[in-house]
């Protein structure tokens, strides 16, 4: 293909995505109170009794809801998407490389949708009882919708790409970059650099916070280790 053919080829690509992105959007639209209601869950269960969250700004609330319906479409069009960007790289790619994209597709979809549950159901439920803890009756607590969604989003993007650790020990792994003897061998180190991490990024000072920061990555290491020796040289 010459230089312009590629050029059509990426724009039918991208016209596609976006209108399964845009069909995304719409069934976002449909079912926007059970999703909104769903990732405000955790805040909720968490504010003392009577309190709700506020919105200062005329146009907040219903930007609330453009961003969840984006990202819902977004989400439901993403294996749609992979799918195009697939048949714009595919025919550039050797045998052997091509065998790499199910596994790639696959197991970084999972990681990223086992670290946003574990965002939802574990860390900010704790985060958000950790500040609504300073709740005093000289000192209210009413969280803003938009600051509440910001750190929801912040803390959903950095724990699935921590649990994106299993992907790419995978790949280091297939590349013999690195084997599952490194890894074992440096795991009390790994340990350390983990809840310096955990101590780091953990709004509490308490230990158990914390520990719940790191425990998820400990253990993605662990199961890191395996999947090391499983793709990587035995010898």
């Amino acid at each position: 293909m010459s230089f312009l053919e590629h050029l059509d080829e990426l724009r039918k690509r991208i016209v596609h995505a976006l209108l399964y992105t845009a069909v995304g959007v719409l069934i976002g639209f449909a079912f926007i109170n059970r999703i909104s209601d769903f990732l405000l869950g955790p805040t909720r269960r968490v504010l003392p009794p009577g309190r709700t969250l506020i919105y200062t700004q005329p146009g907040e609330a219903f930007g609330f809801d453009i961003q969840i319906a984006l990202i819902a479409g977004i989400v439901l069009a993403s294996p749609f998407i992979m799918y195009e960007v697939w048949l714009f790289i595919a025919p550039g790619l050797y045998t052997n490389e091509k065998k790499l994209a199910v596994p790639f597709v696959l197991m970084s979809t999972i990681g990223f949708l086992a670290g946003a549950l574990f965002n939802h159901y574990i860390v900010f439920v704790f985060m958000m009882r950790f500040f609504g803890s300073f709740d005093t009756p000289d000192l209210v607590f009413m969280p803003r919708l938009g600051d509440v969604f910001d750190l929801y989003t912040k803390m959903l993007l950095g724990m699935g790409l921590v649990f994106q650790m299993p992907t790419i020990v995978f790949f280091l792994a297939k590349m013999k970059m690195v084997t599952w003897k490194f890894l074992a061998r440096n795991f009390k180190y790994a340990i350390l650099i983990i809840f310096i991490i955990a101590a780091v990024i953990t709004p509490s000072p308490d230990a158990v916070t914390q520990t719940i920061f790191a425990t998820p990555m400990v253990g993605l290491y662990a199961f890191s280790i395996v999947i090391a020796w499983i793709v990587g040289p035995k010898s």
